[in-house]
């Protein structure tokens, strides 16, 4: 597997000796002759591993390690030294470096602990991975619902995790698309890879090409070093382009061999690079229309869309929102440590709700009640007002409860207006307490003036 490894040695010798060694192991390596260079390039880059020599021209070494590792404390840094000393290779320890190693040194000693540092690398980023996916998992559920239409997405999920073939995932934004992505490729034989996702919408026009493919040093103004694209760091495991009807002609003509063979070239570059990376892309626009009208490929559509599973709208699956209110109102309970709940009116209102935004608008809805909740029950002052403002003018049921309610708040008043307002007798007539029909008044906020005029006795 390929590494970027960063070497910060000043003598010339040594620095690109080391250099062709580890790139004739098939490694990336970027070489700095000063510590002030080899920060800053680190600090600019993802690296694998540091090597660096302790005796420099501007800084110590120990001094480069101590702040890498502030900064970066998973970091992988191997301190090499032609003056090693006991009291120097115990402080290099006590700061972090994996190991300390003198000189001179034969390559291929060299080169097991350069393999032996990387492994580590590797079993550290697995790990740190996993206690993501797991803290995803158990801090906020994954994907929630029992729909039919849910069950057909994980019935595919299922499916497609078990072979490698490329999958379009298709839907409104907020519907979950990428969400299924990685569920998909920590359920699949590729989930030890990388999973490595892209926004393509949000890259800009002029760098989609070669953040995804790599730039060779000196391809354009600016292009200083050689730097690995998207599909590179993919290697292995699974690359995620969402928003990919947002892509540009040419970019989507690399992309296309790309998925027919596996190869491209970096931008400024001539050498052919090859990949095993797994495809998984998404799209909320109408992919087909837009190869109709000529802004899409028709055969890249073809090899995207292989396996294609489309994400149903909140508003189609209304028997969802339930567990999802529950699911959400738990989370965000526990992130800011309330004990909200919410009211009948809430529900009732959530529920009317159509959700241009989907599961996402529904979440971010949740975590402002909880979030703004200034007493342990929510009610309907607290909902954004394009929410609450439909409640009793999109519902297509109403309850038995409510329809009973409505009549006895009309049977009340043309009781109270055939009684010339008259509160005692009205209440005799509709044989209740007098206190009792105070109440009823006060429950439908029943005013004097609707009931007509005459005695309050």
């Amino acid at each position: 597997m390929k590494h970027n490894l960063l070497i910060i040695e000043d003598d010339k010798i040594m620095r690109v000796t080391l250099t062709d060694y580890l790139r004739s192991k098939g490694h990336e390596v970027v070489a700095c002759p000063l510590g002030k260079d080899g920060i800053t390039v680190f600090h600019k880059e993802e690296f694998s591993l540091v090597i660096s020599d302790v005796m420099l021209p501007d800084m110590n070494g120990l001094d480069i390690l101590q702040n890498i590792k502030e900064k970066a404390p998973n970091a992988v840094v191997l301190i090499i030294t032609a003056y090693g000393t006991i009291k120097d290779a115990v402080e290099a320890l006590k700061l972090g470096a994996f190991d300390y190693i003198t000189k001179p040194f034969a390559l291929e000693e060299f080169n097991l602990i350069i393999n032996r540092a990387l492994e580590v690398k590797e079993l550290r980023d697995e790990n740190i991975r996993l206690k993501k996916n797991l803290s995803e998992c158990f801090s906020f559920p994954n994907i929630i619902g029992d729909s039919p239409e849910m069950n057909k997405v994980y019935d595919l999920i299922g499916k497609v995790s078990k072979i490698d073939s490329t999958v379009l995932i298709l839907g409104e934004s907020g519907t979950g698309k990428e969400l299924v992505s990685s569920t998909i490729h920590y359920q699949s034989d590729r989930k030890k890879g990388p999973f490595i996702k892209v926004n393509c919408a949000a890259l800009p026009e002029n760098l989609v090409e070669s953040e995804l493919f790599g730039v060779e040093k000196g391809a354009f103004t600016g292009a200083d070093r050689r730097k690995p694209g998207r599909f590179e760091r993919a290697d292995k495991g699974t690359i995620f382009l969402d928003e990919i009807g947002d892509l540009s002609v040419g970019v989507q003509t690399k992309l296309l061999r790309v998925l027919q063979d596996g190869s491209f070239e970096r931008v400024g570059g001539t050498q052919t690079l090859k990949v095993d990376v797994r495809v998984i892309t998404a799209t909320n626009k109408d992919i087909e229309k837009e190869v109709q009208e000529g802004g899409f490929r028709e055969d890249l559509y073809y090899r995207l869309n292989v396996i294609p599973i489309r994400m149903p709208a909140l508003r189609d699956r209304k028997e969802d929102i339930s567990p999802l209110i529950d699911s959400f109102l738990a989370n965000y309970n526990c992130t800011f440590g309330k004990k909200a709940t919410l009211s009948s009116e809430v529900i009732t209102d959530l529920f009317d709700y159509d959700y241009p935004g989907n599961v996402r608008e529904l979440k971010n809805i949740l975590e402002r009640l909880v979030g703004l909740a200034s007493s342990d029950v929510i009610t309907t002052d607290s909902l954004p007002k394009h929410v609450a403002k439909q409640r009793g003018k999109t519902r297509t049921t109403v309850s038995l409860a409510e329809v009973a309610a409505e009549a006895e708040k009309g049977h009340i008043m043309r009781t109270l207006k055939s009684a010339r307002g008259n509160k005692t007798r009205t209440a005799e007539l509709l044989g209740i307490s007098r206190k009792t029909l105070w109440e009823k008044i006060k429950l439908f906020d029943i005013e004097k003036k609707k009931a007509g005029s005459g005695s309050s006795r």
